[in-house]
């Protein structure tokens, strides 16, 4: 039974590496949190709810009860400044997956060669599939994954981001998830992207979008080098829900009074840790979470759609590299 390890996912909790990965990422988002105000974005006023996206992506009837939100209290309450907004990117924030729309920027400049797309093709798909981490198999994926990047300088990487944002992400955002964290920011809250996806990339995306900042999973680098190594580990997981913790920490945030917005079963740790937990676009195993936990829900997805195994057609063999060759979140995910 030994070799059907892989269909039973085994619950994860936090380690000392998610920790340090948790505590690196919190670091690295203060010190590049975007300080200009929500006007200035790149990224046109979001649309509200109920409209569609500049690829066709129907996103009306989320799912929510109108008795039930009119007697809510109005949320989120303008003014509290111990709140804030903390939002997972991947099919949350952004239609698919941030790491392979870089790794496809990065395969159209050449970043590694055909040999090397076959093998992280064969490495992704294990991951999408057996929805388990096999630590010898991981360990080796993300050595080569991380190979890659080691030795180019951290500014080569994010002038790259910049252009790969405008070219794959920029079109892909959510309407209806962009205007729940436009209404934290008119509240007058901090709102954060948390990302397994490399924290250069998720900066970009969250200067972009006008949002404060964003936590994501932390490279190693020397002198503006990357070294080929990480900081703990991916922000996947327990350690994105350490990383919240301890950006709440730093900016002195009470947590009962934070939202928190994921489409993954992956997130819940992270979820569980605030007062106002959402589930945007969940898949099947954080819809039952949700609804056993009173949580609310909303959906953007046409037909509201089951997640798929595998990557879009779209993206190609392409892009199941690119999430490899980006280099960093190789864990387990949907996303």
């Amino acid at each position: 039974m030994a070799a059907l390890g892989w269909l039973t996912p085994r619950r994860r909790s936090a380690t000392a590496r998610s920790v340090l990965a948790g505590e690196a990422s919190a670091e690295a988002a203060r010190k590049t949190a975007w300080s200009d105000s929500p006007s200035q974005a790149d990224e046109a006023p979001a649309e509200a709810p109920g409209t569609t996206t500049g690829t066709g992506t129907d996103t009306t009837a989320p799912e929510t009860d109108a008795a039930a939100e009119a007697a809510e209290p109005a949320f989120p309450v303008p003014g509290d400044d111990l709140a804030a907004a903390f939002f997972d990117l991947d099919n949350t924030v952004m239609q698919g997956a941030a790491i392979f729309h870089f790794g496809r920027g990065l395969y159209k400049r050449e970043f590694f060669r055909r040999r090397e797309l076959a093998r992280f093709a064969w490495q992704q798909a294990w991951f999408r599939l057996a929805g388990v981490e096999d630590p010898e198999h991981m360990q080796d994926a993300r050595d080569s994954a991380l190979s890659i990047v080691k030795g180019h300088k951290v500014s080569e990487l994010m002038a790259i981001g910049e252009e790969i944002y405008d070219e794959y992400m920029a079109e892909r955002i959510w309407p209806g998830t962009r205007a729940l964290a436009q209404a934290h920011l008119d509240a007058g809250q901090k709102v954060w992207l948390v990302t397994a996806a490399p924290v250069e990339t998720a900066t970009i995306i969250a200067r972009r979008l006008g949002l404060t900042g964003a936590l994501g999973t932390v490279a190693e680098s020397v002198d503006g080098i990357y070294t080929g190594r990480l900081v703990g580990e991916p922000l996947h997981g327990p350690a994105k829900a350490e990383a919240v913790r301890a950006l709440a920490a730093a900016e002195e945030l009470d947590l009962a009074r934070c939202a928190a917005y994921s489409d993954s079963h992956n997130d819940i740790p992270m979820l569980s840790l605030v007062g106002h937990p959402y589930a945007i676009n969940p898949d099947t195993k954080l819809r039952k979470h949700a609804r056993a936990h009173d949580w609310r829900l909303r959906d953007y997805r046409t037909g509201r759609k089951a997640v798929k195994v595998g990557v879009p057609a779209a993206a190609g063999v392409g892009a199941l590299a690119g999430g490899a060759a980006a280099a960093i979140a190789l864990h387990r995910r949907r996303k």
